[in-house]
């Protein structure tokens, strides 16, 4: 059989290539980082796709499928295992790039190597970033929206990426729709390649192996099955200790998110660094006349000079050798560069524990899961006479709109008007149908308060019938409104 398979596809040949490789200096524990990383890729793949048969991607439904997931033990595990898989990952490429770095394995020829593992280790982090969002709960919009604004600083194409990224001016069901396809398909596929990519460059430059004065004299040892025992060992402890955190301090599910409310988010552990120097600075610098904006020397100038530094290592560090002596200047460097971020980590953590600690408290998940159902319940049965020849008004205001103005159209202060007693809404049907579907934008005034009028074009992305709909609700079915319906020949005659 083995023959048979070897004559039509070469893998007995090349699983035996693989598993006879030469090890520089022997099996050691100080290899096993690469290895871990990628076995934590597959526990996040596997757990990942299997929570998509759970999960449900809109503004209406996301917290409420997440929700779901909790209220399910096997589920919630799940959900449990991606989420401290996704830490354990992003830790273990930085320790394995960190250790690349320590052993100068960096160095020629192995520069493309260290490039794609840093591109890596951004891959990790955008994956971090895009899958916090998806609970669509309050700390989830709040840190995600901090995100999305500083995106939004960068010069240039910033605030379009930000536009892009969020789906429109503001957060709601284009933005889930977008991080959910990053953070699944997108993002996952450039993973993939980038690790295949980087096993490639690595079986054909070699291990690097040990720092040594003269590499002839290593002892030479074989990944099977010394290496492979101690990288099989060191992935069970890790997925070990990612089951035994999932089942011991579970993520917390806060409330739905509700852009209406006040709330202090906690970013995860690996941005806290960025919040950190995003905290540290003051809001201005002035030189003489002239007042220059910190925020985007934090959190866009000083990463990316980062970055670029990082990827560019390799050619930097002029140095002959791998010894340590001769990179003496470079490892003193990291060394005060990771004792910054982490006291910046830690400056993050306490300020914002103390600004969540003046805010209002979040209620325990029990409460909020408990409550959930109740909610559910009767916002159901309030609005039912209002709905019940409009269900698919409500629908598409729940899913495009309500995440913006509010599930009762209250709208949040000085961003997004209320739609519910509003005269402008309950008014001309012509004027309500050209907003919906041309869009706003500017400043506008309701009841002598001022909004920022940012409201995307409807029109291409909702049916007619859809936008009559939607419309009939909005002037029908949120607080005292009792407007006429609108017909899809009005939506489908009106011009502007």
């Amino acid at each position: 059989m083995l023959n048979w398979i070897e004559k039509r596809t070469g893998f007995v040949s090349m699983t035996k290539d693989f598993l006879t490789e030469d090890v520089p200096g022997g099996a050691s524990y100080w290899y096993v980082f690469g290895s871990a990383t990628l076995f934590c890729m597959i526990v996040q793949i596997t757990t990942g796709i299997f929570l998509t048969f759970f999960y449900a991607p809109s503004a209406a439904t996301a917290w409420e499928s997440t929700r779901a997931i909790y209220l399910n033990p096997y589920t919630h595990f799940l959900l449990s295992v991606h989420y401290w898989g996704s830490s354990a990952m992003i830790a273990l490429v930085f320790l394995h790039l960190l250790q690349v770095l320590i052993f100068g394995a960096y160095k020629s020829p192995r520069e493309l190597q260290w490039v794609v593992g840093v591109l890596l280790l951004l891959v990790t982090l955008v994956l971090g970033l895009t899958g916090y969002l998806l609970p669509w709960d309050m700390d989830a919009y709040f840190a995600s929206q901090v995100s999305l604004n500083i995106t939004g600083l960068a010069p240039g194409l910033g605030p379009v990426i930000q536009h892009i990224a969020q789906g429109g001016g503001g957060m709601g069901t284009a933005t889930i729709n977008r991080f959910f396809g990053l953070h699944v398909w997108l993002m996952p596929a450039v993973l993939v390649l980038l690790v295949g990519a980087h096993l490639a460059i690595f079986r054909h430059n070699g291990s690097a192996g040990p720092v040594v004065d003269d590499p002839r004299k290593l002892k030479v040892g074989r990944f099977w099955p010394d290496q492979m025992f101690m990288d099989g060992a060191f992935s069970f402890i890790i997925f070990v200790i990612i089951c035994f955190l999932a089942f011991a301090f579970p993520p917390y599910l806060d409330a739905k998110a509700d852009p209406t409310k006040f709330f202090v988010p906690y970013p995860a552990w690996y941005f806290l660094s960025l919040f950190g120097l995003l905290a540290l600075v003051p809001p201005e610098i002035h030189m003489g006349p002239m007042a220059i904006g910190t925020e985007l020397i934090a959190t866009i100038v000083v990463p990316t000079l980062f970055l670029v530094v990082v990827l560019l290592l390799p050619w930097l560090d002029r140095s002959r050798t791998r010894s340590f002596a001769a990179r003496s200047g470079i490892l003193w460097t990291t060394t005060l560069v990771v004792c910054v971020i982490v006291a910046l980590s830690i400056y993050a953590q306490v300020t914002t524990m103390a600004k969540q600690a003046a805010a209002p408290a979040s209620p325990p998940e029990s409460v909020v899961l408990g409550a959930a159902e109740a909610s559910t319940v009767s916002s159901a049965a309030a609005p039912a006479a209002a709905t019940a020849t409009n269900a698919n008004g409500a629908k598409v205001f729940a899913s495009n709109c309500a995440s913006c103005h509010g599930a009762q159209g209250q709208g949040a202060p000085g961003a997004f008007p209320p739609l519910a007693n509003n005269p402008v809404v309950t008014g001309d049907p012509n004027k309500v149908i050209g907003i919906v579907t041309s869009g706003l934008h500017g400043q506008i005034s309701v009841a002598g308060m001022s909004y920022n009028g940012q409201m995307p074009a409807w029109k291409g992305q909702l049916s007619t019938k859809d936008i009559a709909d939607v419309v009939t609700y909005i002037r029908a079915g949120l607080g005292s409104n009792h407007a006429s319906a609108v017909t899809e020949a009005q939506v489908a005659g009106y011009k502007p």
